[in-house]
């Protein structure tokens, strides 16, 4: 009955955010919009080639995804933390950490899952062939979720800090470098035609250690900064 009670708490968090980013779709697709225009700006600043697109397309996508993941972070947790419901969050005996991973899965909704589906018409810009789809699809699918972890903990940390965007990706971004140098190495062997189990595990584990030991660090820095 409990654990019943949690995931119906779950829900009503993530249809929450869902149904307050239809509000304000303007900024649900800004990391879009930043993805796409990253993605056209190389073939325009280096070459139209394909050869020479294809050696750095695989750099040029997951350096795109890491940084529109970073567009919607800093307004994870703010808005909550300035109407007071997160300190109702806080104080109501419900398990805070849960409740901020549903405000970071939802994040993975509005962000991470449109950059995997429109990450195939961004490969074919960048001449990747149709059978590395997959591949490219399942490792932004694994990236994303990590980057959505650790933007989360980024953000509970730095909630408390005005105008804390860059303090947010200068916390961030060097925890994701493994997350992108296993992603953009999946899509480059997979570009040769060579296996790519070794980096997809990678992923898979570090999305799995995230998002055991994410959760509970955002709860903590978050009383932190709600406290204060």
């Amino acid at each position: 009955m409990q654990s019943s009670g949690l995931g119906a708490l779950v829900r009503l968090v993530i249809v929450r955010d869902l149904r307050l980013a239809v509000r304000h779709w303007d900024q649900v697709i800004q990391p879009l919009i930043f993805f796409a225009i990253i993605t056209t700006l190389f073939p325009l600043a280096i070459s139209p080639a394909l050869d020479e697109l294809r050696r750095i397309a695989p750099g040029i996508v997951w350096v795109a995804a890491m940084l529109a993941s970073l567009l919607a972070l800093e307004s994870l947790f703010r808005p909550d933390v300035e109407d007071g419901t997160m300190e109702q969050w806080v104080l109501s005996g419900q398990p805070l950490s849960l409740l901020l991973l549903a405000k970071v899965v939802t994040h993975w909704l509005l962000t991470g899952l449109p950059l995997v589906l429109m990450s195939p018409l961004v490969g074919t810009a960048l001449g990747m062939p149709q059978s590395v789809w997959p591949t490219l699809m399942a490792t932004l699918a694994l990236g994303t979720g990590s980057l959505s972890m650790l933007g989360g903990v980024g953000a509970a940390l730095t909630v408390a800090v005005r105008r804390g965007s860059v303090l947010l990706a200068l916390l961030v971004l060097p925890l994701e470098m493994p997350v992108l140098i296993f992603g953009a190495r999946a899509v480059d062997l997979a570009m040769q035609g060579e296996p790519v189990a070794g980096p997809l595990n990678l992923l898979a584990a570090l999305l799995l250690f995230f998002a055991s030991l994410g959760p509970f660090a955002m709860a903590a820095a978050m009383r932190v900064s709600v406290e204060s």
